[in-house]
């Protein structure tokens, strides 16, 4: 997993709706990467949507949140509709998993990224981590909400 205090690296990936995202759009604001393995699995639908309930507080501190897994674009336009989430999904499916393996994310064996936190600082460096010890274990929103 990348360390507190590294540079996180940049990357561009399509969202939900096609229109290329890069980290770098977001120079001067803080981002919480919320690395989580597939698109409509039980865990990750019950995760995104815990997340959705402490969206009032991420704006609060000035942070965004990206969702990123392994599923195209179309995959996570359909399960944000499913979920009613307005929460930006990246598409890190071609090359498959690299942002996830740039950041330490990745599970070759599983095929998928880990369950991963990762919350940038307005100067893109990494300011706080956090990784499940499986991907059926989701970070609770209190863990988020004590980092900030």
């Amino acid at each position: 997993m990348i360390s507190v205090g590294e540079p996180a690296p940049d990357f561009t990936l399509p969202d939900q709706g096609g229109q290329e995202v890069s980290l770098s759009d977001f120079k001067g604001h803080r981002v919480l990467l919320v690395f989580y393995p597939l698109d409509f699995s039980p865990v990750c639908s019950d995760q995104l949507t815990l997340y959705r309930d402490i969206a009032p507080q991420l704006k609060e501190a000035g942070v965004t949140p990206l969702g990123i897994s392994v599923d195209s674009a179309f995959a996570h336009k359909a399960f944000q509709d499913q979920l009613g989430i307005d929460t930006t999904l990246l598409a890190d499916f071609e090359p498959k998993g690299a942002v996830a393996s740039a950041y330490g994310a990745y599970l070759d064996s599983a095929g998928h990224s880990n369950r991963s936190l990762v919350l940038i600082d307005a100067d893109g460096k990494v300011e706080w981590v956090h990784e499940t010890a499986t991907p059926l274990d989701i970070p609770a929103p209190n863990l988020i909400l004590n980092a900030l």
